[in-house]
């Protein structure tokens, strides 16, 4: 597995520090971000999901812990939105470049609005998905803050 990714070099442009973790991924798990936590030995607070999501049509970003919800009434509210709905997997992975269960903020075709749960925010260090199903990047939330020019807002359920 490459450690390498359009991910890895987008925060390296932005001279954002990071490290990269590779754990075992289980195509076949309930819930692939807390499948993570768990093989990663971290809370799932830490182990943030990125979720593609369409508001008013446009498509959109939302990371949040990976054993949180996503409110779709409080992510459209939070992009000044009306209605808010998840993208089918296909044209998440067609849009962002990456494959589902390995889809990164960082580094997608694309630069797409982003939300952040403002849990987050409060770790010391979060994981985030590095491009790569298996692959994670640890770095500081308000890091993943600045680079993404995301809003930080509760959208969790």
């Amino acid at each position: 597995m490459s450690k390498a990714t359009r991910a890895t070099r987008m925060l390296e442009a932005a001279k954002i520090a990071f490290t990269v973790h590779a754990y075992a991924y289980d195509p076949d798990a309930d819930a692939i971000g807390l499948q993570a936590a768990e093989a990663l030995g971290e809370p799932p607070a830490r182990v943030l999901k990125t979720l593609m999501a369409k508001v008013d049509g446009k498509p959109v970003l939302a990371i949040l812990p990976s054993d949180r919800q996503v409110a779709m009434k409080k992510l459209a509210a939070a992009l000044g939105g009306k209605s808010a709905e998840m993208m089918k997997p296909v044209d998440a992975e067609r849009l962002s470049g990456y494959k589902v269960g390995g889809i990164s903020p960082f580094g997608q075709m694309r630069t797409l609005p982003a939300v952040i749960e403002e849990t987050a925010v409060s770790e010391p260090y979060v994981f985030i998905n590095a491009g790569q199903r298996g692959l994670q990047l640890r770095l500081s939330p308000a890091d993943a803050v600045r680079v993404l020019e995301a809003t930080v807002t509760a959208i969790s359920a």
